[in-house]
């Protein structure tokens, strides 16, 4: 299994350094959309139940054009429509319910999971085209995903040599409070490392606030998704990568990570 995780990352990390070096905003945001509607897909997988066809439910399938609308309007600096779009959704998929409600009546429900997806997904991945769009937006792009990855390194390996003590049973029984140290330690090293070569002007207390923030997050994300999953009796959110599973089983992380990362690069540094 580590050895498949270790191919799949080597092998799409050519891809990953051209995408931001030299993709360029519009490129970076094309791939986030195309990722967050292969997310999307896996997320509805997980909260629905696919024998009833709702993943291509009218209530669904919004999701996926309002989530694509997002992300493209963070891309235009039109981020300030973005509340107006997450209220037109639910406008939208409530009225829709109401029209389903008499043969369904879990419609209310699948509003609220189709709620949950499109922030979950399309708007936490929006802030890393705003974070791509900004001052130093590839340096901050590599910034949080060196952190974020190095954690998720971190946490695994020293999981499985170390891990004693369970850290959330109920949600992930593989996981333990020695992973979820030896993950925030990796993320300090490694954000540590980045600063020092590449950021060097930011202050060292504020940026080991930043390392253990994105980390915290980071965990929690994993630990949400892994909820999800436990919830539907399924152990990967689909098969597309190697060792990782799904797309959204290697980005749970990065998800919740991306919006605190966000707000320290806008108004803290």
């Amino acid at each position: 299994m580590h050895l498949k995780r270790w191919i799949t990352g080597l092998a799409a990390l050519p891809f990953l350094i051209w995408l931001i070096s030299k993709g360029g905003c519009f490129v970076f945001a094309v791939v986030v959309s195309i990722v967050s509607v292969i997310a999307l897909w896996e997320y509805y997988k997980i909260v629905l139940d696919s024998a009833n066809g709702q993943r291509t439910d009218s209530i669904p399938l919004l999701s996926y054009l309002i989530g694509l609308i997002i992300i493209l309007a963070v891309y235009g600096n039109y981020s300030d429509i973005v509340p107006v779009l997450i209220a037109f959704n639910l406008v939208v998929s409530g009225m829709i319910s109401l029209l389903k409600f008499a043969a369904d009546k879990d419609a209310p429900w699948l509003v609220a999971k189709q709620l949950m997806g499109l922030i979950y997904i399309p708007l936490f991945l929006s802030y890393l085209v705003l974070i791509r769009n900004g001052q130093e937006g590839i340096l901050w792009i590599y910034f949080l995903l060196i952190v974020v990855f190095a954690g998720d390194i971190g946490a695994l390996y020293a999981g499985s040599f170390l891990g004693r003590h369970k850290l959330c049973p109920a949600v992930s029984p593989g996981k333990t409070i020695e992973g979820s140290i030896g993950g925030l330690i990796a993320n300090l090293g490694a954000g540590a490392l980045f600063k020092y070569f590449f950021l060097p002007a930011y202050s060292w207390g504020l940026s080991i606030i930043f390392f253990i923030s994105v980390g915290i997050a980071g965990q929690i994300g994993d630990l949400f998704e892994s909820e999800l999953k436990r919830s539907a009796g399924i152990k990967d959110s689909g098969g597309i990568l190697p060792g990782h599973g799904g797309i959204l089983d290697r980005i749970d992380a990065l998800l919740f990570a991306a919006p605190v990362a966000w707000v320290f690069r806008e108004y803290l540094f």
